[in-house]
């Protein structure tokens, strides 16, 4: 989890666009994001194994 004060101030809109950071709306985790869900991938982890994302099925072969 990451600290309210660091959730909260991603949360505002940024001075400059490229000052812009993607969080994990979960968790609000900044490393790991996978832009196509918009969570990290330790939310996507426990999310897809829940069966809970749409189209992601645990691969094995």
């Amino acid at each position: 989890m990451a600290k309210t004060s660091v959730v909260a101030r991603s949360k505002k809109t940024p001075k400059f666009q490229t000052r812009a950071k993607n969080r994990c709306f979960r968790c609000g985790r900044g490393n790991g994001y996978m832009r196509d869900f918009g969570i990290c991938r330790i939310c996507f982890r426990e999310l897809a194994n829940e069966g809970m994302l749409p189209g992601v099925r645990k691969s094995s072969w």
